[in-house]
């Protein structure tokens, strides 16, 4: 009800000051006109016009700082309609550990999908460039795994996998398929300039949580979460993604002094490694941490590894052998 009567008082300031502004000057037009320059002159009626005119300034001024202001809080609820899709068509598999995805529930509403795409389509660079650092990156992550879900939709049910959207020649992740932030991107950019600032023209966000976050519909990748990504949650609901994922025995465990890990690790393992010189902000929110070695990171999630006291000794020397598993590319369609 609050925010209601906040928008509603917002629009009533905003027809209360466009209206001001256009009795000022209709007020002034029919002054000028009764007033003879040979009483006044030219310099009293230019004031006049002058004064008409810093009105009419201020009034828009005013209407643009509420439009911003607008647009700044729609980073709140502009997730919701892809929150509610996910939570729908997003069903929770071995105990929590993963998900599967009713891709033709997902077809059967896609409209819903194209319009939430059609929202996240309309934010402007300037609009973004205003939200926090958490609105802006969970704004990415979500984009990304939405297109994801729209191009498998494209030829569902007739994949086994991700990669046969593409050839030898055209990767899936390289279609320009996403409207977003005044140019049609793919999905690497998305993943590995806008969000991992491998580009110059890009700083990216220091923080490698995001590989757990980001979804590319496949068996072999961590879960996608059955709820958007939100700023105001986005620390919390990353540290849940990492635990939820380390967790999976299947994918990520420790025999004897051996890690067995995703293939993720062995593909991104820069994010992960060597973050305490770079640019950005320290990643993992207000914990203000980061990490020299792959070791170290995993460490952090020791619980979530179920690790003994002795393999906790063997990482934090750094001496485990690295073993890295096969990955399941295909889709992680519900069964």
């Amino acid at each position: 009800m609050k925010k209601v009567l906040a928008v509603t008082k917002g629009l009533a300031v905003k027809n209360a000051l466009v209206m001001a502004s256009e009795q000022v000057m209709t007020r002034v037009i029919a002054m000028s006109r009764r007033i003879t320059i040979r009483k006044f002159g030219r310099l009293a009626v230019s004031s006049i016009m002058l004064l008409a005119a810093s009105t009419s300034f201020y009034a828009l001024s005013d209407e643009a700082a509420l439009s911003d202001e607008a647009a700044l809080k729609k980073a709140d609820s502009l997730h919701e309609p892809f929150s509610a899709l996910l939570s729908e068509h997003v069903k929770t598999i071995d105990n929590g550990a993963s998900t599967q995805v009713n891709y033709h529930g997902f077809k059967r509403d896609r409209e819903r999908l194209t319009q939430y795409l059609n929202s996240l389509a309309k934010v402007g660079k300037s609009t973004f460039d205003g939200w926090s650092k958490a609105d802006q990156l969970a704004f990415l992550i979500n984009a990304y795994n939405a297109y994801t879900v729209d191009l498998i939709l494209n030829e569902y049910p007739k994949i086994e996998s991700i990669r046969d959207l593409g050839s030898f020649f055209s990767s899936p992740w390289k279609k320009e398929i996403a409207p977003l932030l005044g140019k049609t991107r793919t999905l690497d950019e998305i993943e590995h300039e806008l969000i991992r600032g491998q580009n110059e023209t890009t700083e990216g966000y220091n923080e490698p949580r995001i590989h757990f976050a980001v979804n590319c519909a496949s068996i072999g990748c961590p879960a996608l979460r059955e709820e958007a990504y939100v700023g105001a949650r986005l620390d919390s609901q990353l540290d849940a993604q990492t635990k939820r994922f380390l967790a999976d025995t299947s994918r990520n465990r420790m025999d004897g002094n051996t890690l067995k890990l995703s293939k993720i690790f062995d593909w991104y393992s820069e994010d992960f490694e060597k973050n305490t010189n770079r640019k950005s902000e320290s990643w993992q929110g207000i914990k203000n941490v980061n990490t020299e070695n792959l070791s170290q990171f995993l460490l952090l999630y020791k619980d979530a590894l179920n690790l003994s006291s002795q393999q906790i000794s063997v990482l934090e020397q750094d001496n485990a052998e690295l073993e890295f598993l096969d990955y399941d590319w295909a889709l992680n369609a519900t069964q």
